[in-house]
């Protein structure tokens, strides 16, 4: 009998495994607004997030409500954006993308009209439009990934690029950097894979050195996080003649 491999005990939900979310500032997603009505709002502070890579924006509307979004490339403190239909163009306004101009950049981007924003959201990140169907009411974007997919004109997206690009550019220098760096989203650093463990802490594990050894064949019926290497495989190793 071996032990709980670590994606089980993860799952138990202890405090080394579960996520800070008391510093998170909960979720982002659009207002449930009428696209036909434009809201406007002034930017009141750019805020770190520590579930997120991506700086947020807080905005205050005209109707005297508060909303945080992914805050843009060059926005600034005390600048006016726009919620809804309208001829702006500047940055960080939310626009639905039938009615913003091919090859523009976008991003937090809903799949469907309402989710409140799904794609395109981490920093740097963005996406383009590449055309529209005006008969059929699709768009087709192209992903940061280079990923083409159609979604409802009516879907909303943020002008401009996710802020906080170039954060990857500086090297973790030190240990203790990556470590503090995945804690702060509730994941463990460093990994090991299977192989280096002990038998009983993985069934890849064991052996006198790491080796790669016999493909484990995993059952259908595997409790979750049990399931490694070959799930239900069929056959395993070299096929003979």
């Amino acid at each position: 009998m071996g032990k709980h491999l670590l994606t089980q005990r993860r799952g138990k939900g202890k405090p080394r495994f579960r996520s800070p979310s008391h510093r998170f500032e909960g979720e982002i997603a659009y207002p449930l607004l009428d696209p036909a009505k434009p809201l406007g709002g002034q930017v009141l502070e750019i805020i770190h997030d520590a579930g997120r890579t991506a700086p947020l924006a807080k905005i205050l509307l005209e109707d005297f409500s508060k909303l945080s979004i992914i805050a843009p490339e060059g926005i600034q403190v005390g600048q006016w954006i726009i919620i809804g239909s309208g001829k702006s163009k500047d940055a960080g306004c939310i626009k639905p993308v039938g009615e913003i101009a091919e090859g523009t950049q976008i991003y937090n981007i809903e799949i469907s009209p309402g989710d409140g924003g799904k794609l395109a959201r981490t920093s740097g990140s963005s996406a383009s439009i590449i055309t529209h169907d005006r008969k059929q009411g699709l768009t087709q974007i192209q992903l940061p990934s280079k990923k083409t997919i159609l979604i409802s004109s009516h879907a909303r997206a943020t002008l401009g690029r996710a802020a906080g690009g170039g954060r990857k550019d500086k090297p973790f220098l030190h240990a203790g950097q990556m470590y503090h760096n995945r804690h702060v989203k509730g994941k463990r650093w460093p990994v090991v894979c299977g192989r280096a463990m002990n038998s009983l802490d993985h069934p890849h594990g064991g052996g006198r050195h790491p080796h790669v050894g016999r493909p484990t064949t995993v059952g259908r019926d595997t409790p979750p996080g049990r399931k490694v290497g070959h799930i239900a495989a069929r056959r395993t190793g070299l096929r003979k003649k």
